[in-house]
């Protein structure tokens, strides 16, 4: 009976991190695909990761009803408890980074195909790909309990905010120097702070495989150095 109930928990556990990892791949996809449509004014494709939304929406429902069921019925402990509570948080966080892939391609049909915003947009792609990375390897991280490669996803998100901080700046500068292409560039903005923020999305799920990997939340400096006071 006992080796039954193991078997069965086992079972369940692999469910839900393949349903993760198929969460993810979607979210991951939905972010390149979003700043494909970007770069090339591509509607039909911005349209997709619209629709492809629903079902990213879809497997946090079914991952939710799989959490509430393992722990009503197998109870788990200790590292077992953890790795189940930490995928009940992590769904919640791809599903809003899905959602932050679909916010940027809901703005492809409002920026006009305009020349002029072509130096402007061409500084995104390379900031989504951060942001995008991250999550990739934040997700790996979680499907192997490597504690080692979700802190190096935490220090990278200072990567995607050095980004976002020059991307600022520039549209700003761009605004001015082009105020035809206002409407444009605060456009770009908003998709700007939806990859910042997938970014520190990615780095949420990071902080929470380490601590299901180790049962320690990481250390102050690692969180937030760049926030720490100066002596």
């Amino acid at each position: 009976m006992a080796e039954h109930t193991i078997k069965a928990f086992d079972e369940e556990i692999d469910r839900l991190r393949g349903l993760i990892a198929e969460m993810g791949g979607r979210a991951e996809a939905a972010i390149e695909n979003a700043m494909l449509a970007l770069q090339r004014q591509d509607k039909v494709l911005a349209a997709d990761v619209v629709e492809g939304d629903k079902r990213i929406d879809a497997i946090e429902a079914e991952v939710e009803k799989l959490v509430i069921q393992v722990i009503a019925l197998r109870a788990p402990m200790a590292n077992d408890l953890r790795d189940v509570i930490a995928a009940l948080k992590i769904v919640s966080v791809v599903e809003r980074i899905g959602d932050y892939a679909k916010n940027i391609a809901k703005r492809v049909p409002l920026i006009a195909t305009n020349t002029r915003i072509l130096e402007p947009i061409s500084l995104l792609p390379s900031m989504g790909q951060v942001a995008g990375e991250m999550v990739h390897d934040a997700l790996n991280a979680f499907a192997a309990r490597d504690a080692d490669l979700a802190l190096a996803v935490v220090e990278r998100d200072t990567v995607v905010d050095d980004f976002y901080n020059s991307v600022f700046r520039t549209l700003v500068t761009f605004m001015v120097e082009n105020p035809k292409t206002i409407s444009e560039c605060a456009h770009l903005l908003f998709i700007a702070k939806n990859i910042e923020r997938i970014g520190d999305h990615a780095t949420n799920v990071a902080e929470m495989v380490y601590y299901a990997a180790t049962g320690q939340t990481l250390p102050e400096r690692e969180r937030g150095a760049d926030m720490q006071p100066e002596d």
